[in-house]
C-alpha cells in the first residue's frame, strides 16, 4: 500500500477541477433569437486585445457576425482596452475581428445566411486552452409573441424552483 505523496494529490485534483473558461455570454441572443445549429470559430486578435480580455474586458451584446468576401467577420462586439497595455497602439475597441473557420464551414454558413435568412450571431466567447475561442449560432429573429412565450417560460421555471425549494424544506 503507497501513499502518492501530497503536491501529487494537489495536482490530480486541479487537473480533475477545471477552471471557468467563460469569458463573455451573449444572453440578449436567446432572447432575440431562434438559435439553430451552434458552431466554434477562432477569432484574429491583436496582442492588447488578449491583455484586455484576460482582464475580463469584453462584450458580445451588441456584436453581430457578416460575410464579406468568402469571409466571416465579427462586428459590434466591444474589448475595451486597459491603459497600461495598449499605450503605442490606437486601440479601437469595436474594431471587425476575422473569425477563423474551416473552408466547408464558412460554404455552410453563406449558403444558410444567405438562401435563408439566418443571422450569425455570437452568443460565448470562451478560452480553448491558451486560446480565445467563440461560439457563433445561426439564428433566425424571433417575432414579438415569440419573446413573450420565453418570458412566460421563464417566469414558469422560476417559480417552479421555489416551489420545489419551499417543498424540499418543508419535508
Amino acid at each position: 500500500m503507497s501513499k502518492k505523496p501530497a503536491h501529487d494529490k494537489a495536482k490530480a485534483k486541479s487537473k480533475a477541477e477545471p477552471a471557468n473558461r467563460t469569458i463573455a455570454l451573449n444572453k440578449r441572443a436567446r432572447y432575440e433569437y431562434h438559435l439553430i445549429e451552434r458552431v466554434e470559430a477562432g477569432i484574429a486578435l491583436q496582442g492588447w486585445e488578449v491583455k484586455a480580455i484576460r482582464a475580463g474586458r469584453a462584450n458580445l451584446t451588441d456584436g453581430y457576425a457578416y460575410v464579406q468576401d468568402g469571409e466571416i467577420y465579427l462586428i459590434g462586439a466591444q474589448i475595451t482596452p486597459l491603459i497600461q497595455a495598449s499605450t503605442h497602439v490606437v486601440a479601437n475597441d469595436r474594431r471587425t475581428r476575422k473569425l477563423l473557420l474551416h473552408r466547408h464551414e464558412i460554404d455552410k454558413l453563406i449558403g444558410k445566411v444567405e438562401r435563408e435568412g439566418h443571422t450569425l450571431v455570437p452568443t460565448a466567447m470562451y478560452w480553448s486552452g491558451n486560446k480565445v475561442k467563440l461560439e457563433i449560432a445561426l439564428a433566425k429573429g424571433k417575432k414579438e409573441h415569440d419573446k413573450r412565450d420565453t418570458e412566460k417560460e421563464r417566469d414558469w421555471q422560476r417559480e417552479k424552483q421555489r416551489v420545489m425549494r419551499r417543498h424540499n424544506k418543508n419535508a
